[in-house]
């Protein structure tokens, strides 16, 4: 379990089912990840992030003063399979009040202290300019870009001692 001042972030449980599906079927949450998920396509997916190995984590974020769901943030291996990822999902509710960067620099902190990375990557369209934002925000520099999914990606990198 991991906390910050205003959220609780703990690995994904069975009752988190109903609220990680509106995430993932959500199309303004989803709108720069390649749409809404198949909601036939669900229980697969979920029981793929309960049942991953060591080298992915999978967060539930939730507010602590009300337990409230606010959306998920994961650790999982890049699509080079030679980095780790950093990736995240917040419900719109959430959107603007530094939660994300919250909860990014909490888990960007617990990779490198208790896992020992020695590099964080996360990808993000460039159109999502507000992703972009947060990551920078969180001390991520840009690394490259390229085209993938038909669209251009920007791809972030940090490691310990980069830090803010």
């Amino acid at each position: 379990m991991l906390s910050t001042k205003r959220t609780v972030m703990k690995e994904i449980q069975t009752r988190d089912y109903k609220e990680v599906k509106e995430l993932y079927l959500h199309p303004v949450v989803r709108k720069y990840l390649g749409g809404p998920r198949d909601e036939d396509s669900m229980a697969a997916l979920f029981e793929g992030m309960q049942t991953s190995d060591e080298n992915s984590f999978y967060l539930v974020v939730r507010e602590k003063a009300t337990d409230h769901f606010i959306g998920l943030i994961s650790l999982d291996p890049y699509h080079d399979r030679k980095n780790i990822e950093l990736s995240y999902q917040l419900l719109p509710r959430w959107w603007g009040e530094g939660y994300g960067s919250e909860i990014v620099k909490e888990v960007i902190d617990y990779a490198f202290n208790e896992l020992n990375l020695k590099k964080i990557t996360a990808e993000t369209q460039m159109a999502n300019v507000y992703s972009c934002r947060l990551l920078e925000k969180a001390g991520m520099k840009l690394d490259k870009t390229l085209i993938r999914f038909g669209e251009t990606q920007c791809v972030y990198i940090i490691r310990p001692n980069e830090r803010r």
